[in-house]
């Protein structure tokens, strides 16, 4: 099979195309071939080599979709389509950057769908990560006023629709006064200019915003929590500014009284298969659009990786295994 291998940290270059065996599967595995996968900053962070744990070389790639080759329990026949993300995909053991990947069964999930496969590699950590956020970390109401910095990230992105779906009034932000309008078409309610200080931004409105979703990361989390009103949520899910941690944490200068820090993580907690179904059947109908900004081949899983350096993709970056 191809895969895309990776055998020191480092730049786009450093990921290399080449023939590998197939994996063979064992109890507890199933044998997935990979029909596309998503890119994800924590690839990036890990190609860079700021993720100590990963050890070299190693294929990367936390989520993918695809089809069962073969399940040894016989639960999943083969043909069957599949998703995955996380629990060590990538990081602990190879993961979807090559054209079969062997997979825990536990973390499978099941679907059916006639949507392009284009569409589908977009989906598995993008839904864990925002639903997970919105509906489990922020616990949003109907009726609530979010506030999304780093709107136009694929995460971003998502999170302004199933938030709107949800009956919820939505800020998003943007560093880039171009990409105004592509939040204001996704129906956002307001979009601000992120310089780094939107507490000057948030001081006229008095309990105004009541849960914030931080994806910039640690550089602007200080601020995002002053932003929010007494009592309010804020979490962190994105690290777009690849700053694992704060320097001198103070917690009782940093987390003003009453209000609440969370974060989410989909390696620590998922969101049920049910919920995952349910989105695909919310593309299908047209409910929602997933924000694909542009497709590429596993032979061309560099170019992609430099389009994810540039920071210039507004939506998710999809790799297919096959033209």
């Amino acid at each position: 099979m191809k895969a895309a291998v990776i055998y020191q940290p480092g730049g786009p270059e450093k990921l290399r195309l080449e023939e590998r065996p197939i994996p063979q599967t064992k109890l507890g595995t199933v044998l997935v071939k990979v029909k596309a996968f998503g890119l994800n900053r924590s690839e990036l962070m890990t190609r860079k080599g700021y993720s100590p744990n990963v050890v070299f070389p190693r294929i990367l790639g936390i989520e993918c979709v695809g089809e069962v080759v073969h399940d040894p329990s016989g639960n999943l026949q083969p043909g069957q389509q599949v998703a995955a993300c996380m629990s060590g995909m990538g990081r602990a053991y190879d993961g979807s950057y090559a054209e079969y990947t062997l997979l825990p069964s536990d973390i499978l999930y099941p679907f059916t769908s006639n949507l392009p496969w284009a569409t589908l590699g977009a989906l598995p950590e993008m839904f864990q990560t925002v639903y997970g956020s919105l509906f489990l970390a922020l616990d949003v109401k109907k009726g609530e006023t979010l506030l999304i910095r780093g709107g136009t990230s694929s995460i971003g992105l998502l999170a302004l629709q199933l938030a709107k779906n949800a009956g919820l009034n939505v800020i998003a932000t943007t560093r880039n006064p171009d990409k105004k309008q592509l939040l204001l078409d996704l129906n956002a309610d307001d979009v601000w200019i992120d310089n780094g200080k939107l507490l000057q931004r948030t001081e006229q409105y008095s309990e105004y915003v009541d849960k914030i979703l931080e994806l910039v990361g640690t550089n602007t989390l200080k601020d995002s929590l002053a932003c929010v009103r007494m009592g309010g949520t804020v979490c962190m899910t994105g690290m777009l500014s690849e700053q694992w941690s704060i320097v001198d944490f103070a917690p009782m200068e940093y987390i003003l009284a009453t209000t609440k820090l969370t974060v989410y993580d989909s390696g620590q907690i998922r969101v049920g298969e049910e919920h995952f179904r349910a989105f695909i059947k919310d593309i299908e109908a047209g409910k929602v659009k997933p924000p694909i900004c542009k497709t590429f081949t596993l032979d061309s899983i560099t170019e992609a990786h430099q389009l994810m350096d540039s920071n210039k993709a507004n939506g998710k970056i999809v790799v297919l295994t096959n033209e």
